[in-house]
């Protein structure tokens, strides 16, 4: 079934390149908000150690490659102040390429807030299992009062919209389809998917099913994220197939089809409206109006 959700709202994000480098240090401020994001490659850390956002309590992020996956790396952490723990993490931490740390710019956060932000997201990033967790132990969430609650979760809203746009939107759920979402159908291999196009890439319905056998052609990063997958849970065995527990959004209709199938795929081609229109027709014909 599929359920309507609210348009969202239209908000800006400025981001500011101090250095003039598209790839170096930015500096992130969203519309309405009294939070700051500072983006920082690790090559870059000790000539940008000492800007004064890293002076202020705040909550930050580490990514970087999963030796393992093809999925990201991801810390989560808080600092009262910031900038103390990531110099701590450049010196015992070596996965990580990239920090993205947020602080208020009236300095309104407090170390119950920061910790709130830092469970709040660990918690997000499991439950959308997009990236594989840094963090060994899993921070209660602090007492706070109902003021501060709302207050930190305001917060936190506002992080969630920045993060994507920055390229890492590893903490959102699978977004919900509207009443004008076409449902597409995957059915090849003795198995059946079910799922949609989002602006996010394809999602993948739960109770879909996927082979347990990969062809010898397989690329690589298919049988990777297959293993992924199955690690985090998102895939279950069922005896004779793999059930996915969750929606998933796969980063295009393609993959989403290989990893099912267990071999490259022609997603545009795969999968199909319960009337037998191929998702490509349904493209070609809107580019077409």
């Amino acid at each position: 079934m599929i359920n309507s959700r609210e348009r969202p709202k239209g908000f800006s994000v400025r981001l500011f390149l101090p250095e003039g480098d598209p790839d170096g240090v930015k500096t992130v401020e969203k519309s309405n908000w009294t939070g700051r994001g500072l983006v920082i490659p690790r090559s870059l850390f000790a000539e940008t150690r000492a800007r004064t956002e890293l002076g202020h309590t705040g909550v930050y992020i580490l990514v970087g490659p999963d030796e393992k996956s093809q999925l990201p790396r991801v810390y989560v952490g808080e600092g009262d102040p910031v900038g103390p723990r990531l110099e701590q993490h450049a010196k015992n931490k070596d996965f990580w390429t990239q920090a993205v740390a947020f602080t208020s710019k009236d300095q309104n956060l407090n170390k119950a807030h920061i910790q709130f932000l830092e469970y709040r997201l660990i918690d997000l990033a499991k439950v959308a299992k997009r990236c594989v967790l840094d963090n060994t132990n899993t921070p209660q969430p602090p007492s706070l009062s109902e003021a501060d609650t709302a207050e930190a979760e305001g917060f936190l809203a506002d992080v969630l919209l920045c993060l994507p746009v920055l390229g890492y939107g590893y903490f959102d759920e699978a977004p919900a389809p509207t009443q004008t979402t076409l449902e597409f159908i995957l059915n090849a291999k003795g198995v059946k998917g079910n799922g949609y196009e989002a602006s996010t890439g394809f999602v993948v319905r739960a109770g879909s099913q996927a082979v347990k056998s990969e062809t010898k052609s397989i690329h690589g990063y298919l049988t990777d994220m297959r293993r992924s997958l199955a690690e985090q849970g998102v895939f279950v065995d069922r005896g004779q197939y793999f059930e996915m527990t969750q929606d998933y959004t796969f980063i295009s209709p393609s993959t989403a089809a290989g990893v099912l199938l267990g071999r490259s795929a022609n997603g545009r081609t795969g999968w199909k409206t319960p009337d037998g229109h191929t998702l490509k027709s349904i493209q070609d014909a809107e580019v077409d109006k």
